[in-house]
């Protein structure tokens, strides 16, 4: 069924408003997956319900996990992992971290998806469990990997395993999140380029810790101990990548936007938002007594442009590449070719729509050339990329008549969120 297109709030003037976000994405799948395996219950307040939760919560229970949900708070019940049938959607958090799961099951755990999930680069994570010891039953086809099984034998022998991550944190994520359950533990030594978003990483060692779990770090190598995970009680913080579409809105209206309840400090990569809206003109302000964070758009909602290395923040660049749409000059964002690899191809789909839109855009070997002109009105198409349709909603706020293609999108990780905005606007 094709959704109908939203016609993108105007705004006429400047914005002014204070937002509320749901929880962290990222922080509630690990505190789901990590629940799971605890040797007793855990809760977890504030967690985000959205589909890409409900489906990390729904695979947990198809492999034998008590999740009972009360609005946003959670209790989790560990099972006996059995088989069953898991649907990662287009969550790459499901794709990469139930599979090490899958392995300490008893029984065949089956792995479907979304028709664009297919283009998720999957092969390092399967191609790291077979080296650990585990059964993987595929279709031979690396560049359509799904549907795809994995025969749990009750555990997995784990140890050192040598991969290349440049395509995504995740696949570590993954491996070190099961790693205390496997026999030897996880050494996962990373053998690529860079790694991209390493704030992620640094969650899920984090997290790992506080279950109590022992983990070594160094460079391109991380050890986690074989050992028990503690049942505990997690607090989720919102979700600082969802919020930044929000603080984007005060900086290309000119207006002021709060958020509250930001964290003190965070291993999320949302966070570094702040300083991008610092150099693009904007002022921004954290009350550290209140925990809200403030930013101010300059008068007119003239922004300067950039140039930034986004590796470690690739999760921003829609929004960012946006922003740089409509600031005074040529913007360059680089360190991304990994975003080829996302919900869709993230760089080719920015050149195609922010061009359709009037801008003047180049791909480059890892990222974008961003060249600003007068921009018009258009259809905002988003490749079922909850990223896509909120960049095309920042747009819509200074230019007349943006339709975003299918906004229904954005339930992958913000539930309600045509709600928020338009409340926001006060369309």
């Amino acid at each position: 069924m094709t959704a109908t297109p939203w016609a993108a709030p105007f705004a006429p003037s400047p914005v002014s408003a204070t937002v509320s976000v749901p929880g962290s994405k990222s922080i509630t799948n690990r505190a789901l997956l990590l629940s799971a395996l605890a040797e007793g219950p855990s809760e977890i307040t504030g967690a985000l319900r959205s589909r890409d939760t409900r489906l990390m919560a729904d695979a947990l229970r198809a492999l034998g996990t008590i999740i009972v949900n009360d609005g946003d708070n959670v209790s989790v019940i560990p099972g006996d992992l059995h088989g069953g049938e898991v649907n990662c959607g287009l969550a790459g958090t499901v794709l990469r971290f139930l599979p090490p799961v899958a392995a300490l099951a008893d029984g065949e755990v089956w792995f479907r998806g979304d028709h664009e999930a297919q283009a998720r680069p999957m092969g390092t994570t399967l191609e790291s469990l077979r080296a650990l010891g585990a059964e993987i039953l595929d279709t031979g086809n690396a560049e359509a990997p799904l549907p795809f099984g994995v025969v749990g034998h009750g555990g997995l022998r784990g140890g050192e395993v040598h991969i290349d991550a440049s395509a995504s944190s995740q696949f570590v994520s993954g491996l070190l999140l099961a790693g205390p359950r496997f026999e030897q533990g996880v050494t996962v030594v990373h053998t690529g380029g860079a790694v991209p978003s390493q704030p992620h990483i640094e969650m899920t060692v984090e997290m790992l810790r506080a279950a109590g779990v022992t983990v070594d770090v160094s460079f391109n190598r991380w050890t986690v101990h074989p050992g028990p995970v503690a049942g505990r009680h997690w607090t989720v913080e919102p979700d600082l990548s969802n919020a930044t579409p929000f603080l984007a809105a005060a900086a290309v209206t000119g207006g002021e936007v709060r958020v509250r309840d930001w964290p003190l400090t965070t291993t999320q990569p949302g966070d570094q938002f702040r300083t991008i809206l610092e150099d693009m003109g904007a002022t921004v302000e954290h009350d550290q007594h209140t925990g809200v964070l403030t930013v101010r758009g300059v008068t007119g909602g003239h922004l300067q442009a950039i140039t930034w290395d986004m590796h470690d923040i690739g999760e921003l660049t829609p929004t960012v590449a946006a922003l740089c749409a409509l600031a005074g000059g040529r913007s360059h964002l680089y360190g991304i070719a990994h975003l080829r690899g996302h919900e869709t191809d993230r760089l080719a789909a920015l050149e195609a729509e922010l061009t359709g839109l009037g801008c003047g855009v180049t791909q480059t070997a890892d990222g974008l050339i961003i060249d600003p002109a007068p921009l018009h009105g258009g259809r905002w198409h988003t490749y079922a990329d909850h990223r896509m349709a909120t960049a095309g909603a920042i747009l819509g706020l200074v230019i007349p008549d943006v339709e975003v293609e299918d906004i229904t999108t954005t339930t992958k990780t913000l539930p309600d969120f045509e709600t928020r905005w338009s409340q926001m606007v006060g369309a």
